[in-house]
């Protein structure tokens, strides 16, 4: 969530997408406003997201609310730098739980729980089309060419899905950085009546084509096994080390098991914050290869955990494309997200 004021100036941090403060105000507002409203208006709870930050905000920080002119995804905000004219999208308003399908606008409900006003979105542009030009500040900063247009945005996921060649109902793609993500396409209106994954406008969604995007997110992927190379593994140790380590080790680990929720509140698990786990050690035959190898199956198990709620809504999960970046990169976690999918994984020369 990024705020900025009359100036188009930024005046607070802005507030990433795993911070988990807002947590109770999106699930105050799924309860006041009625879980079948939220559903089937917002195909999600409000939850952890923008619209549930911008709530904190409005409640904890009331002085720095009342200078809000725009707020935005940070899609927006470079868009904005760039021209001068903040807009966004009706993708980037999906994402924040800001847009009603339903209705096809801003959602006035969740706008008036919240007591938001309606001046606070931008103009809402296509995605593709041009939205804006590089302005002359802009120009003279950065040496583009004034009067460049600009063509795009959206965020990381969908990013990373249109990289990937994945637009069509059926299509799947996914990475595994900071957090891990698995992202299908829809071709009509569903969601989980859990909230565990989530239902967004895709990039090519329109009002005469349904094009949604369910994405599957678990915080703690890369996250933890960069953790587990800084404490646990051998000091000095790099990525391609510590997989070869790890596969010195047999398949399950030898009863060594990691549960890899330690990156905040998991919307796949109804947006709980439980920790990460590690259990099964026995000090007389487990080193550090079995922890390294534990930690990436427990990350293949989680995305399965969650790919299986999106088979529940329909979604027919038999081929993955996935960039050659983060752990993909890793034959281990590869071999263990198949193995438990069934799914054929594909890689591209792309990071999303």
């Amino acid at each position: 969530l990024v705020c900025v004021d009359e100036n188009l100036d930024v005046f607070r941090p802005s507030i990433i997408w795993c911070d988990s403060r807002a947590v109770p105000y999106g699930e105050k507002a799924f309860r006041d406003l009625g879980q079948e409203h939220c559903l089937s208006h917002l195909l999600n709870s409000p939850g952890n997201f923008t619209a549930a930050k911008l709530a904190w905000i409005k409640e904890n920080e009331p002085e720095l609310y009342g200078r809000i002119h725009k707020i935005m995804l940070p899609g927006d905000y470079i868009a904005m730098r760039l021209s001068g004219a903040p807009n966004t999208t009706v993708s980037g308003l999906s994402e924040g739980m800001f847009w009603d399908f339903k209705e096809g606008k801003v959602s006035d409900s969740l706008m008036s729980y919240y007591g938001f006003d309606a001046s606070v979105i931008s103009d809402i542009v296509p995605t593709f089309s041009v939205q804006s030009r590089v302005s002359a500040a802009a120009a003279a900063e950065t040496g583009l060419k004034e009067g460049t247009p600009i063509t795009y945005r959206a965020g990381d996921q969908p990013n990373n899905a249109l990289s990937l060649n994945v637009f069509n109902p059926g299509e799947i793609a996914s990475t595994a950085g900071t957090s891990g993500v698995v992202y299908g396409v829809l071709g009509d209106i569903n969601y989980d009546k859990k909230s565990r994954v989530n239902t967004f406008a895709h990039v090519n969604h329109m009002e005469e084509q349904t094009r949604l995007g369910v994405l599957l997110c678990i915080n703690g992927t890369g996250i933890l096994n960069a953790w587990v190379r800084r404490t646990v593994a051998p000091e000095g140790i790099g990525y391609a080390e510590m997989n070869n380590l790890a596969e010195q080790v047999s398949i399950g680990s030898d009863g060594v098991t990691v549960i890899p929720f330690g990156n905040g509140a998991e919307r796949v698990l109804e947006n709980k914050e439980v920790g990460c786990s590690v259990s099964g050690i026995n000090f007389n035959k487990h080193g550090k290869g079995h922890i390294i190898r534990a930690a990436q199956e427990g990350i293949g198990f989680s995305f399965c955990y969650g790919m299986e709620i999106m088979q529940q809504m329909g979604m027919d999960i038999r081929k993955i494309h996935a960039g050659k970046a983060n752990m993909f990169l890793s034959p281990l976690f590869r071999d263990t997200l198949a193995g438990v999918s069934g799914a054929t994984i594909e890689l591209y020369d792309t990071d999303g």
